[in-house]
């Protein structure tokens, strides 16, 4: 359907980047599942004639399947980036250690290195910045963030205790929220919603822009306008004041061994090269 729109429309196939993913279950039985070879060289397959593409530019694993060695992964989606079926390799969910580990593998192997990964990260849910934040940055990693509202909480219509009529988040509480402490950052966005005139999921996308981790941003919408708005983030600038009070309502307590090693670090800080 979406190669045949591409068409319909005459924009370039090289004008877009499509990707997709694999993991969940696309039928019964075991090898219908999963992260096995089996069940990616198949999909893979299935995703470009759905698509009625030659070629997917992104090809990512949903999440870790504890069942499959993640060589086989890797060996799997290798294979589809030389028959020419996959142009690069993510993955999605997965935990710091499991990535760096897959890297390795892949390193070892001589295989297709894996570029990015898609994870959840907002202002109320910013526990990606325990460990792999950092590791994104250290393996030059890009970032895809899924439900930058939060599954909407982020829009501000569900503050305060109450609870919209529409929307997932009004019978699943997904992504979990802890309402405290997201009750304060929507009073504050809509403190800087209203100053910048734009609305409190502008804010809230616009604070993921401005993060140096983050590549993309995965946005949805029911309606146009909701696109639209969602675009218009861009366009929202916020100060390093901002930036700051925003960070302040939202930053994570510290946890072990976060806090040890930020204060053992002092002990070489005077050593370390300055910027710029």
């Amino acid at each position: 359907m979406l190669g045949q729109a591409l068409r319909n429309l005459g924009i370039a196939r090289d004008d877009v980047v499509i990707a997709t993913k694999v993991l969940g279950p696309m039928g019964e039985g075991p090898n219908a599942r999963g992260a096995s070879r089996a069940h990616i060289m198949a999909q893979a397959k299935a995703s470009l004639s759905r698509l009625q593409m030659d070629h997917i530019d992104l090809y990512q694993i949903h999440g870790f399947d504890p069942v499959t060695p993640i060589a086989e992964t890797l060996e799997a989606l290798d294979t589809l980036v030389r028959q020419g079926h996959v142009r690069y390799i993510g993955l999605s969910n997965w935990a710091a250690w499991q990535i760096v580990n897959a890297i390795g593998i892949a390193e070892a192997r001589k295989l297709a290195p894996i570029l990015s990964l898609q994870a959840y990260y907002t202002l109320v849910g910013r526990n990606l910045e325990r460990e792999i934040v950092p590791m994104l940055r250290a393996e030059g990693l890009g970032l895809m963030v899924w439900s930058p509202l939060a599954g909407g909480f982020l829009s501000g219509k569900y503050s305060g205790g109450t609870m919209a009529n529409d929307g997932r988040r009004a019978s699943f509480n997904f992504p979990p929220v802890d309402l405290e402490r997201g009750d304060a950052a929507i009073s504050l966005m809509r403190e800087f919603a209203s100053a910048k005139g734009v609305c409190v999921a502008q804010v809230a996308l616009a604070w993921l822009l401005h993060q140096p981790v983050v590549t993309s941003v995965i946005v949805g919408a029911k309606r146009i306008e909701q696109l639209q708005d969602n675009i218009r983030s861009t366009e929202v600038s916020l100060s390093a004041e901002d930036l700051a009070a925003l960070d302040a309502v939202t930053k994570l307590p510290p946890e072990y061994p976060g806090w040890m090693l930020e204060r053992q670090s002092q002990y070489r800080a005077p050593f370390v090269p300055q910027k710029g």
